[in-house]
């Protein structure tokens, strides 16, 4: 019996968070295969509880609802993998953002330093960057009333942050480039 329970543990730790017996499309068959994307699978279903911990024990708590519909449209877009030339790499660069977007969204990684950014030479245009040790590096914006987070991808120079729908921070130095909406670039420098 109790090596029935130690390789029921083992492979706990090794395949990913749902049972492979019941995997449906050739992605959710990649994870079931991979044991690195099973570890990334497993770290997100770690860092989703967390979240729910955190939204359900807010005083202002969030549309649960609409929380948990974001996190079934990003698992529809992984799913959307198996059209890529390589499914493996994209649907690892799918965890890998989805982690490190969650994680800083949701403040669950520590912060590796932080800014307030004045654009146009206007501190009524301001906004404050949390930059955050997630997976990816990443930065959680907060612009006026809204929150946005980027994950850190590859440039020539300075660090280039991604955001849905065309927003993006790029810092290079003290100064930085931000868009919190596509086409809309503005030039910023740190506040002292």
């Amino acid at each position: 019996m109790a090596s029935v329970v130690a390789a029921t543990a083992a492979q706990a730790d090794e395949g990913p968070s749902f049972d492979c017996a019941r995997a449906e499309g050739e992605v959710e068959t990649l994870i079931c295969g991979e044991a690195d994307i099973a570890a990334l699978d497993r770290r997100l279903a770690e860092t989703w509880a967390e979240v729910i911990d955190v939204a359900e024990g807010l005083d202002e708590r969030p549309d649960m609802d609409a929380l948990r519909a974001e996190q079934r449209g990003w698992i529809k877009g992984r799913n959307d993998c198996w059209k890529a030339d390589d499914a493996a790499a994209c649907v690892t660069d799918a965890y890998e953002v989805r982690i490190s977007t969650l994680a800083a969204r949701w403040m669950l990684a520590p912060e590796t330093g932080a800014a307030r950014y004045v654009c146009e030479g206007n501190p009524a245009n301001a906004f404050h960057a949390s930059f955050r040790d997630t997976l990816r590096p990443s930065v959680r914006i907060e612009y006026g009333d809204g929150v946005k987070v980027g994950v850190q991808t590859r440039t020539a120079s300075g660090a280039r942050y991604e955001m849905p729908f065309g927003a993006f921070l790029w810092t290079k130095g003290d100064a930085a480039t931000f868009a919190w909406e596509e086409g809309r670039e503005l030039t910023c420098e740190v506040a002292e």
